[in-house]
């Protein structure tokens, strides 16, 4: 019985701590991906054009997704940061996300439009 008692103990802690996370020594808990979403959207919303790439990053995390290319002797860097949940399948797709535009490492735009303005030239 004492074996069963522990596995119950262990199966009870595990679920407790489940979307805990230590960051530097620091407990962290993360709620969900609709936090996410939303800081995603507020850091977004502050951006200036003319800021840098590297700034970008800082601020707003690792993208879920990226392309990059050259037009008009320029490096243009797309990067895809998740904003709203559209399928219950877990997977980030690109329509789940805004797109924040660098040329040059400058940040030119974001958002749907910019996208397609940048992909069309």
């Amino acid at each position: 019985m004492k074996p069963f008692v522990n596995l119950c103990l262990v199966a009870l802690i595990s679920l407790g701590t489940t979307g805990c996370v230590f960051i530097d020594g620091e407990y962290v808990k993360h709620d969900d991906w609709r936090d996410d979403q939303r800081n995603n959207r507020e850091m977004i919303s502050q951006l200036e054009i003319g800021s840098t790439r590297t700034a970008v990053v800082k601020s707003l995390g690792t993208p879920s997704d990226s392309e990059a290319f050259t037009q008009d002797g320029e490096e243009v860097r797309v990067l895809f940061y998740p904003t709203q949940r559209k399928h219950s399948d877990g997977e980030t797709t690109r329509d789940e996300t805004t797109a924040v535009i660098f040329k040059n490492d400058v940040l030119v735009g974001w958002g749907d439009r910019q996208y397609a303005e940048i992909r069309r030239q």
